[in-house]
């Protein structure tokens, strides 16, 4: 036998892999193997220089790459020869600055069981300590102000480590070895208990009076990862009364934070994939079926069948759930309408008038960040707001955008992402941009995700509407010389959801995209849309549902029952809608009745539209749901239809799909006229919401067989707002299976306009190429 070969090499890892535990698993991995040489973080990701025998150094080189630490997203692993320095021993080195940074920054992650244990064990210096973490857990993105990652570029940089933190830190058998954030009583961040002018109470225990102050009915300003909650007792029906009047927030439901997924199960029925989901590093707000009889108040999610239920995230979350003993009532904490509040002195200005005492601390928040919201639809999460826990992680696509790109995504629930390489980063939650503290929110965030992954872009995507301040915001950036496209709403929808699902550019595919508003190029409100085509070709609208006047415009999604009297007068008339037995028409008066006939028929702020959200909202009115009068948040009324519903039903009204040109059209006057002779037989409103699922559900299943019938395809991918209600959508994929259809739904990013951004970049970087291939 030979002598083993040394050789050196230096070995370059991408992926997440900075701020999850990287080096200290790579040094221990060298020293198992009997590798020399060194580790450091640098602007790319992870370096390695490793010198050994052959054998091993193959052995170390795969377990790199198969068997990585849990945290690590492991994208790529390559390696080139170095000559031989004869060196002993391996350590790890400081991070080294460069020009150009590509590294991955790790989402924040929820307390390890590890970290949980000492919490709350009174022999351990860190007992009862609300900042304790580890090189598996704590906070990453929202303390991150450049890469690469270490405690310098972080927001701990001020507090420096004491003796025994120091020693941990650089101790490679602890788990605190690298650990950026480490932090115990002596050296690290503090808690304070402020009453509501900022004054710091006198508390032995903060967290523990805190706990005891929500038991005894105050409203609690909380600081926690990425910004502020506010939090209540769930128990007590004045609390939750109050905070909801304080935050004027009259219907939309409050999140709540259990203990553990114990005290979940006191709460909602669990499946075993709704546990995944509850106890993953990620710690998502999941939407639950909800036991009756638990005693919470009816007001902290008024009607709902399901219950919005996170696990304690932080240390902090822990203690204080510990001492009320009862899970909390725990949602952003902001006023409506505005971005969370995340830096001290903004929180006590915003939220002066909501809470009574605030729990803060001294370790700053470098990016506001909400909580991520999933349901579990088909046995598979189904993101709903992808936030806390998943942002700034990326998604890998399998086809590399050909430039930089910032996408700026729609207005309501409002995301931007970056595009680079094989990598999109949609951004955390923004919120809706209607007002200027959420634009400046946006602002910061692009500037802050550009530094962060080192992207330069060389294009913007927007939006077709040109009123968005998303839109006006890339027309800031064209004008100051950047190119800018435009995408239209739907197809943006579609190309986010065919990208979402891995599948190719050039894959020919159904798209069905409903949702409440888009911009038509027509100057039409779409949003009930049919397509074929291919994000590398482009897609062409083959159908959409049957144009109906929006009479007020904004005003009519405000209140669902303009839509509803549009409705009823294009089949009626001006003189039968009045002779109508329905409250809707004795509601509106006949004084509303002929104004909106009058703004229709002469035209006025009545723009038409296809959207599937608006005839959701013209049958919710119809039947009478809460808030179809008046529409308390966006989509309500639609949800409060979905709640009414008593299960799935076969039973369906007519629709027709006629041929037209250029596309076909869905006739709905039948689905209105039956549920309207529905209504004077007496039948109940869970009986027309469920029948009017099952048309919609229908009416989807019918146009894709007419499509695949002229096309040949039977691909669907489905995406929208609309397909956030799961009865639609459950009904609709059984149907297409049913039909033999390969079905594409969201499982990365929000089937709403949250994931927008992600099918603007991609669609507007297949067209500048196009168009760049056509001037060329």
């Amino acid at each position: 036998m030979g002598t083993p070969t040394l050789e050196r090499r230096v070995i370059s890892v991408r992926g997440i892999v900075q701020g999850v535990g990287f080096r200290p698993f790579v040094y221990a991995l060298a020293r198992r193997h009997g590798i020399a040489g060194l580790v450091r973080n640098d602007a790319d990701g992870v370096r390695i220089e490793a010198e050994g025998h052959s054998e091993g150094l193959e052995l170390f080189t795969r377990a790199i790459e198969k068997d990585p630490p849990p945290l690590a997203v492991v994208e790529s692993v390559s390696w080139s020869p170095l000559p031989l320095v004869g060196e002993d021993g391996f350590r790890i080195e400081e991070s080294r600055e460069a020009t150009s940074r590509s590294a991955l920054v790790s989402p924040d992650v929820a307390t390890c069981g590890d970290c949980l244990a000492e919490l709350f064990d009174p022999s351990d210096r860190r007992h009862r300590y609300p900042f304790i973490n580890c090189t598996s857990c704590g906070p990453r993105f929202t303390i991150t102000r450049q890469v690469p990652y270490d405690r310098a570029t972080t927001t701990m940089s001020s507090f420096g480590m004491c003796p025994d933190c120091d020693r941990e830190y650089h101790d490679p058998a602890d788990r605190r070895f690298h650990a950026q954030p480490n932090a115990c009583p002596t050296c690290g961040p503090r808690v304070r208990l402020l009453d509501r002018f900022g004054h710091e109470l006198a508390a032995g225990d903060p967290i523990a009076s805190a706990a005891r102050m929500l038991r005894g009915r105050a409203i609690l300003a909380v600081k926690g990862l990425g910004g502020y909650h506010l939090a209540c007792d769930p128990f007590d029906d004045r609390a939750v009364r109050t905070l909801r009047g304080r935050k004027a927030r009259r219907d939309k439901p409050f999140a709540l934070m259990a203990r553990d997924i114990d005290q979940a199960r006191l709460l909602c029925h669990i499946g075993p994939d709704e546990e995944t989901l509850l106890t993953s590093p990620t710690r998502p707000i999941v939407l639950l079926e909800r036991r009756s009889d638990v005693g919470i108040s009816e007001r902290v999610a008024p009607r709902q069948k399901t219950l919005g239920v996170m696990l304690a995230y932080t240390p902090l979350h822990h203690l204080l759930l510990d001492g009320s003993g009862i899970p909390l009532v725990m949602t952003s904490g902001n006023n409506s309408d505005e971005p969370i509040a995340y830096r001290d002195d903004e929180a006590l200005g915003q939220l002066g008038d909501i809470a009574d005492f605030y729990l803060v601390h001294d370790r700053p928040v470098h990016v506001r960040c909400d909580d991520s919201v999933v349901r579990v639809l088909g046995g598979r999460p189904y993101p709903l707001r992808r936030s806390r826990g998943y942002a700034p992680a990326p998604l890998r696509l399998t086809e590399p955008f050909g430039r930089q790109v910032l996408a700026v995504g729609g207005e309501l629930k409002n995301t931007f992402a970056l595009a680079r390489g094989n990598h999109a980063f949609p951004s955390h939650h923004v919120g809706d941009l209607e007002n200027y503290e959420t634009l400046r929110s946006f602002r910061e965030g692009i500037e802050h995700y550009c530094g962060l992954f080192d992207v330069r872009p060389d294009l913007v995507a927007h939006d077709l509407h040109p009123e968005y301040l998303s839109t006006k915001y890339a027309r800031e950036l064209e004008e100051a010389g950047m190119p800018a496209v435009g995408v239209q709403h739907h197809h943006a929808h579609v190309a986010s959801c065919l990208a979402d699902n891995d599948r190719p550019s050039g894959e020919y595919v159904i798209g069905v995209a409903l949702d409440g508003t888009g911009y038509g190029p027509d100057g039409a409100v779409w949003g009930g849309e049919f397509f074929g085509g291919s994000v590398e070709e482009g897609f062409t609208r083959l159908a959409h549902l049957q144009y109906a006047p929006l009479p007020g415009g904004a005003a009519a999604i405000r209140q669902p029952w303009r839509v509803a009297l549009a409705h009823l007068l294009a089949l009626y008339g001006e003189e039968d809608t009045l002779k109508l037995p329905l409250k809707t028409v004795r509601r509106a008066g006949e004084t509303n009745v002929r104004l909106i006939s009058r703004l229709i028929e002469r035209q006025l702020n009545t723009p038409p539209t296809s959207s599937a959200g608006r005839l959701f909202d013209a049958v919710a009115a119809l039947v009478g749901v809460p808030g179809s009068t008046r529409a308390t948040y966006e989509g309500r009324a639609a949800v409060e239809l979905e709640l009414a519903a008593e299960g799935p039903t076969t039973e369906a009204y007519p629709f027709w799909l006629r041929p037209e040109d250029p596309c076909s059209v869905v006739e709905t006057n039948g689905i209105i006229a039956g549920a309207v002779e529905d209504l004077k037989a007496g039948r109940k409103a869970a009986e027309i919401s469920a029948k009017f699922h099952r048309t919609m559900a229908e009416v989807v299943a019918a146009c894709c067989e007419t499509i695949r019938e002229s096309t040949g395809v039977g691909i669907v991918a489905l995406s929208g707002g609309t397909f956030q209600n799961a009865l639609l959508t459950g009904q609709t994929m059984k149907l297409l299976k049913e039909g033999g259809f390969a079905i594409h739904t969201h499982r990365r990013v929000p089937t709403n306009d949250g994931g927008l951004a992600l099918g603007q970049a991609i669609l507007a970087d297949r067209a500048f190429a196009n168009k760049l291939k056509a001037d060329s």
